[in-house]
């Protein structure tokens, strides 16, 4: 990478230090948003829920606030100092998540739910802003891959631990635990991770005038390669949350297991999910020295493999449980493939007063296609389908929204083929300067 001045990170161990409470918080806050994934069922009788409302209740109020909430504070992450909003914003979410476990009816769990748009809103863009100053190009997949290992590290927590606390002391109190959990850690970050002196780089002197006068977000959607990557991981993001809220009932419904069994199976998935994320990271890092396009080439063999093995799982008869664990698990280790790298790939190409905001476009992206309609469409879905084919309706729902990571990958191979005119042109403009 060519620059007049080499850039400046931190040392070794305060780096890792704040990836590892960066990374934690992220577990926290995604455990806090697949819980009730995991408790479905008993809130659906307590509260007297259809399909549709559960998909409401899970979705709606999170791409809501997110869709409100994620440009700006991604806008604030580049101005101001990040571990300070990182602090206020996943602390917020812990808070709504203490008062969730106080709900009282579809409404009350519906506002709470919120609370980890919040989280996200103000916690990923900013972390992953954090991470391009910390660590150098040629290791920023594998840090990029460790934070994204959060997200399935949560949904480990949620499914094994969230399924054990939830039969034994009931949903309201492991809601709230992880709500107090996360508060503590957002103390701990505040009070102990130092904020970054930031890596700038300037706008590419070959853009045109026009583009540079739009703004950050119409700067970032005009550049082919973080347009096709923001709707990229809008359709990977519907399937992947589609099939992460919905799955755990899907197993319970279909091959009629326990909710701690299907708590097991579904923790095994996100352990392979973790391992995913990280494989891809390290992958990456070593085939982009090759040959750069392969930043985006691993989110495209990742996300065709992953939709190999789903379409496999969601079509295995009741009974053949063997060969659906095996498939899910294989589909779950390549479903993250796409994350870590396209962040790593926006952090090299996007200039550095607009990082967090390119991140917060792609995040919210996600939030309001894949959180929001995804949970929303799959439910609606299944109880459209529920009178001609009855229990079976939840899994082919399932099916039609896993065949979203086509889109998906046509939309990284767009991406791919536009990376290296973009990484070429901001590797010219990199400066370091302090804050």
């Amino acid at each position: 990478m060519n620059s007049e001045q080499a850039p400046i990170h931190s040392s070794s161990s305060t780096s890792n230090y704040t990836l590892f409470i960066l990374t934690l918080l992220a577990a926290l806050a995604f455990m806090d948003r697949q819980i009730l994934s995991v408790v479905i069922q008993p809130v659906k009788t307590e509260f007297n829920l259809s399909d549709l409302q559960i998909g409401l209740v899970t979705g709606l109020g999170f791409a809501l606030t997110f869709g409100l909430l994620g440009v700006p504070m991604g806008k604030l992450a580049d101005r101001r100092n990040r571990r300070s909003l990182i602090a206020y914003a996943r602390g917020v979410g812990g808070l709504l998540a203490l008062l969730g476990s106080l709900s009282i009816g579809f409404l009350s769990l519906m506002f709470t739910r919120s609370g980890g748009a919040i989280s996200d809103a103000g916690g990923t863009p900013a972390s992953m802003s954090m991470l391009a100053d910390l660590f150098p190009a040629e290791n920023r997949s594998r840090a990029m891959s460790v934070l994204s290992a959060g997200a399935s590290l949560g949904a480990l927590m949620a499914l094994v631990l969230g399924s054990w606390l939830a039969q034994h002391f009931g949903w309201r109190i492991t809601v709230a635990l992880i709500g107090g959990v996360t508060l503590l850690m957002s103390l701990l970050l505040r009070y102990s991770v130092p904020e970054p002196v930031r890596i700038h780089t300037t706008v590419p002197a070959q853009t045109h005038p026009e583009v540079q006068q739009r703004g950050a977000v119409a700067a970032i959607w005009a550049e082919p390669f973080t347009r096709w990557s923001i709707l990229g991981a809008a359709f990977a993001l519907l399937a992947g949350y589609s099939f992460g809220t919905w799955n755990f009932a899907m197993m319970i419904r279909h091959h009629d297991l326990s909710l701690q069994q299907a708590g097991w199976i579904s923790g095994s998935s996100a352990c392979m999910s973790l391992l995913g994320g990280l494989a891809s990271g390290a992958l990456t890092d070593k085939l982009a020295l090759r040959n750069i396009r392969w930043q985006l080439g691993v989110p495209v063999m990742g996300l065709g493999l992953a939709y190999v093995c789903g379409v496999s799982y969601l079509l295995m008869p009741s009974g053949a449980l063997t060969q659906a664990v095996l498939s899910v698990m294989v589909f779950s280790f390549f479903l993250p493939w796409w994350a870590a790298p396209t962040y790593a790939a926006i952090s090299l190409v996007v200039p550095s007063q607009r990082r967090a905001t390119a991140n917060a476009m792609m995040l919210m992206a996600g939030a309001v296609v894949g959180n929001g309609l995804g949970a929303i469409l799959t439910g609606w879905f299944s109880d459209l389908l529920a009178a001609q084919f009855g229990a079976d309706s939840l899994r082919l729902a399932l099916l039609g929204m896993v065949c979203m990571l086509i889109p998906a990958m046509a939309s990284f191979w767009l991406a791919m083929k536009a990376y290296p005119a973009a990484f070429h042109r901001i590797s010219k403009n990199i400066t370091s300067s302090h804050d």
